[in-house]
């Protein structure tokens, strides 16, 4: 069904929108989506940077647990 609509059927819908609600409350409505959209794209960059962060993190973290002993812990492990 929706798939037959075409420029001519979304125009008079945005006509008759635009004449129920007013053109006010249709661009004050827009202008919250755009925001929407906005903090959503924020939202996702920074998942993305936190990620990435986390992931730079854990590849610097890899020393054995043998070299994050102190030498003087190793050095005596080595004597006895």
């Amino acid at each position: 069904m929706l798939n037959n609509i075409g420029p001519m059927g979304l125009l008079l819908i945005a006509v008759v929108v635009i004449v129920l609600f007013g053109r006010g409350k249709v661009s004050s409505l827009m202008g919250e989506v755009g925001k929407g959209i906005t903090a959503f794209k924020k939202g996702v960059s920074e998942g993305k940077e936190e990620i990435e962060k986390e992931k730079a993190e854990a590849a610097l973290d890899v020393t054995p647990e043998s070299l994050d002993a102190a030498p003087e812990e190793t050095a005596e492990k080595d004597k006895a």
